[in-house]
């Protein structure tokens, strides 16, 4: 898996004289026109000299433009790209995180358009902490780059990210910048392994060597149990069993437990694991197969992202459930009409072996459910009726508990990934009745990822006083996947959605 990473580095020094391949400026949209943004530490008469170029070239400070000067009068870097965040971020309904994004942003732009280059200084506006460590994050997710699997003829050619990224306006010797540094480092690395799983081809990522690869991957501090199909079966899995008996590669169940000493909450993630989804007997096209790799980005968000509470020693207890399988068409392969009997005694009738995910969650739901966390979070790449309601860079968010829709919500937006909450109807339960079991594990076409969500809410056990567990549901269906051009600091392919919102998440829970 790629093992290519940008390194983060501090400097005090004047941005414009600090050695380098290239200086990254903001600048913003001010009636149409770029302009830098304020309070940055420059000599006036470089401020007015890069604005009039910007003016005189016609640049407008759009999000995610960029305008490369050379030779810019008493700057040391040999080039200056001014990147635009958008609209003036002072404009009124403009909150903190929205602005804090734009920068996250802009500094992935940067980091993208510098590949191949040794080191870049980025300066993107007042120096606060809160600004830095957003330019350093921007700068290292957008620095990625996945080409573990290159041949011969494209590794020499391929462009290896920016090397290196200094942060201006804070001193490198100061204990709180090179614990944002090190925070950074970690939370990147975390979405570059969901990256690097979602990326990496079904031929060599499947329900075992997943397993195996989480089992190196993770921290001392991570207890990693994995269950085989035997052991599925023994425990009562049906859903992911059935799932999984399609393929000749075995379903896993993964646990992931980080109990540090102290910890006064708990709480439990469950990622849906899909590693190729053909749709089972219910086919999908060959179009609609292509992308179907991705289909395991929230199992992928939980492992990266149990690793990266760990390793930051966050002082909350978190569980991560993977529940992995391959659905493929082998002589076992589910049926329409088959019944399977889930992890908590419930029997499920299955009408489209393509909503397979739904049956390997539900399982481990009900397993998480078992330990009684304070909270259950899901995520999961779970239907296409969810990007057809918010589209392809918002993920839905829907739950039993509004405290807990809420912290998932606020977790998100403190990390910059777009969610949305979704209702859940109490009359969509009608329609997934069975004659012939507890539930089928669909219902009616309308409303399909609030149908989804509805089912996996039947799986969501008791607490102690015997009243239903909090929990929240993330169908990350649309942005878990980019197959479309880059943008700000998410690349083609996969994105690692979700790491971050679960890591705030977490963090939200400490005592």
């Amino acid at each position: 898996m790629s093992s290519l990473r940008t390194e983060l580095s501090l400097s005090a020094a004047h941005p414009s004289s600090i050695r380098c391949d290239a200086l990254v400026l903001a600048s913003r949209s001010v009636d149409g026109k770029a302009e830098l943004v304020g309070e940055l530490d420059l000599p006036r008469t470089v401020s007015t000299s890069i604005n009039k170029t910007l003016a005189a070239v016609g640049a407008g400070g759009t999000a995610g433009e960029v305008i490369t000067l050379s030779d810019v009068a008493k700057v040391t870097a040999e080039l200056v790209l001014v990147v635009g965040t958008g609209k003036d971020s002072r404009r009124p309904g403009v909150t903190e995180p929205d602005a804090l994004e734009r920068v996250r942003r802009a500094a992935g732009v940067a980091a993208r358009a510098l590949a191949g280059k040794e080191r870049a200084a980025f300066a993107m506006g007042p120096p606060t902490p809160e600004l830095v460590a957003a330019t350093g994050e921007g700068a290292l997710l957008g620095a990625y780059a996945f080409q573990s699997f290159f041949g011969v003829g494209k590794t020499s050619s391929a462009k290896k990210p920016l090397g290196s990224a200094v942060l201006t306006g804070i001193k490198p010797r100061a204990k709180e910048g090179r614990e944002m540094v090190d925070r950074l480092h970690t939370v990147a690395t975390a979405v570059f392994y969901a990256r690097d799983l979602v990326n990496t081809p079904p031929n060599a990522l499947y329900p075992e060597s997943f397993a195996s690869s989480v089992t190196r991957r993770a921290p001392k501090n991570v207890k990693v149990e994995v269950w085989d199909p035997e052991r599925l079966e023994a425990e009562g899995c049906g859903g992911i069993v059935g799932v999984g008996q399609g393929s000749a590669r075995g379903p896993r169940m993964v646990t992931m437990t980080y109990a540090p000493r102290g910890a006064k909450s708990s709480v439990a993630f469950v990622g849906k694991g899909i590693t190729f989804d053909s749709g089972g007997l219910c086919l999908k096209p060959a179009t609609g197969m292509v992308t179907m790799k991705c289909d395991m980005g929230g199992a992928a968000a939980v492992a990266s992202a149990v690793i990266a509470i760990a390793e930051l020693g966050l002082p909350v207890a978190v569980t991560g459930y993977l529940c992995l399988a391959e659905n493929m068409t082998g002589d076992l392969a589910q049926r329409p009409g088959d019944v399977v009997t889930m992890r908590d005694g419930k029997t499920v009738e299955i009408i489209n072996t393509d909503a397979e995910g739904r049956l390997v969650m539900a399982d481990g739901l009900a397993l998480a459910s078992e330990q009684r966390p304070d909270a259950i979070v899901d995520i999961a790449t779970l239907t296409g009726a969810c990007t057809v309601a918010l589209g392809s860079r918002t993920f839905g968010v829907m739950g039993n508990n509004d405290d807990v829709i809420e912290r998932a919500l606020g977790g998100a937006t403190a990390a910059g990934e777009p969610a949305w909450p979704l209702p859940l109807p109490e009359e969509l339960r009608a329609s997934m009745d069975s004659p012939v079991a507890d539930i089928k594990h669909t219902g009616e076409r309308a409303a399909g990822a609030m149908i989804a969500a509805t089912f996996l809410a039947e799986f969501i056990g008791p607490d102690a006083s015997g009243s239903t567990l909090p929990w929240a549901h993330l169908d990350i269906a649309g942005p878990a996947f980019n197959d479309n051009s880059p943008f700000g600091y998410t690349p083609k392919g996969g994105t690692g959605a979700g790491v971050r919102a679960l890591v705030e998440f977490a963090r939200g829970y400490v005592a």
